[in-house]
């Protein structure tokens, strides 16, 4: 378990200083939430799972000559990361209407999309992190 300093606690990772002031840590969590936190549970490996694939995206944009903040991946459920200033935007890809979309929008839980959603959301919990997708 990380032993610096928390630095941020949300849904899906607790953001540690590192000795290095340059340098995070991201713990990844196995929490899962849903409407905006409303409901919680806990899911098994989620964080491990979770950090795997963020992992693996941060590798395949830097291999493609995108810089990220990314810079190691020391235990299965955390990842070091660069010290950043987070722009407040959060982007969900849905396949299959779930969760808010079907709230919503009333379509059916599990019905699969004709085409990938993308929706952008304004990230803050004090504001519901509003949707900022014009054509929704």
């Amino acid at each position: 378990m990380p032993t610096g300093e928390v630095l941020y606690e949300g849904k899906a990772k607790i953001i540690y200083r590192t000795e290095d002031p340059e340098i995070l840590l991201a713990q990844y969590k196995d929490d899962a939430t849903a409407f905006n936190a409303q409901k919680r549970g806990t899911i098994l490996n989620k964080g491990k799972i979770n950090c795997a694939i963020a992992t693996h995206l941060f590798k395949v944009l830097e291999a493609a000559g995108i810089a990220t903040h990314f810079v190691d991946q020391p235990a299965p459920e955390q990842m070091r990361i660069r010290a950043v200033k987070i722009v407040p935007l959060e982007v969900v890809v849905r396949n299959i209407a779930a969760g808010s979309l079907c709230q919503q929008t009333g379509l059916d839980l599990g019905l699969p999309l004709s085409q990938p959603l993308v929706d952008y959301y304004y990230k803050d919990d004090a504001l519901g992190d509003p949707l900022l997708t014009p054509d929704r």
